[in-house]
């Protein structure tokens, strides 16, 4: 009889453990069961080990030019040949893919944080609050992007912290939407109305149970966004509006080689357009496969 009280409810414990585990465990499976999503991560990881370690086991100088070894076709010496000012191209795709992921990545993140905390809190607020903020989304979203990026780009001297500022700031509107679309399915929820009911403040309501809910949104949208940031990245380097030289990045690697293009330097134009292409393809592709791996999760709830 003494042992019976420590017994009840116990086993409960373990089987939400289990089950939250085996949802977690399936969410995995759907995951890597999807080809393309695999591809995508493993792309991911790949371009991560290339950027970042690469450099390490193939070290070139990318600040001094070195006019006398320029325009060299892809060699012994130089796999990937060099571009006009001597620099070694695939060092070069290296240390550019460390400007390309590090703004991408660290964009796309902000933006997705501040457009979930705009949706949250005006999908949860409602009424006049929500109608002048989503106003707001939309009259900025009648600008078109990248002439607001072209914008700011010449307004300052780009560096890879205002880059990230910059797109960052100007997109959040997409995620925006959507995490006000998902807020105003979710308050409505019994145990939103209870919260409330109970005096429940709308800050830990929003923070523990909506974006909470959300996250599967907002992880997924988080991946797109990061794309579109590596696209930005790229448009804005391509055009000259990018992190100044000698810093190096794919879309400015792209822009100068085909100022080259008549001179039939194929490997200045190639592979870095290839390389965006595939770390954007990469980065859809794994969200997709979050995507479906977060409707595991919804259908268990």
């Amino acid at each position: 009889m003494s042992s019976a009280p420590t017994s009840i409810g116990a086993p409960g414990v373990p089987r939400r453990r289990a089950g939250r585990q085996s949802v977690w465990r399936q969410g995995a499976e759907v995951f890597l069961q999807n080809r393309l999503a695999a591809f995508g991560l493993l792309a991911i990881i790949l371009f991560v080990l290339f950027s970042f370690v690469g450099p390490l086991f193939y070290p070139t100088d990318q600040v001094h030019t070195d006019l006398a070894n320029s325009n060299l076709p892809p060699g012994p010496g130089h796999p990937l040949g060099t571009d006009g000012l001597g620099y070694d191209q695939l060092g070069r795709l290296m240390v550019g893919g460390q400007t390309s992921i590090t703004v991408g990545v660290l964009a796309g993140v902000f933006a997705t944080f501040i457009g979930t905390l705009w949706g949250a809190i005006a999908g949860f607020i409602g009424g006049a609050v929500d109608a002048v903020m989503m106003r707001m989304v939309d009259a900025l979203m009648a600008i078109p992007a990248l002439f607001l990026f072209m914008l700011m780009a010449t307004i300052v001297t780009p560096t890879v912290p205002l880059l990230i500022i910059i797109i960052g700031a100007l997109a959040w509107l997409g995620p925006a939407r959507l995490v006000r679309g998902e807020t105003l399915s979710l308050r409505s929820r019994e145990y939103i109305i209870a919260m409330r009911g109970m005096g429940g403040g709308s800050g830990r309501a929003i923070r523990t149970h909506i974006v909470r809910n959300a996250i599967g949104t907002v992880v997924v949208n988080a991946t797109f966004q990061v794309a579109d940031a590596v696209l930005y990245v790229a448009y804005l380097s391509f055009l000259g509006l990018g992190v100044p030289a000698p810093a190096a990045n794919w879309g400015g690697m792209l822009s100068t080689g085909l100022t080259d293009a008549y001179s039939g330097n194929w490997w200045l134009i190639y592979p870095p357009g290839v390389l965006i292409i595939l770390l954007v393809l990469a980065f859809n592709f794994m969200g997709d496969g979050l995507r479906d791996a977060f409707e595991v999760r919804l259908r268990k709830r």
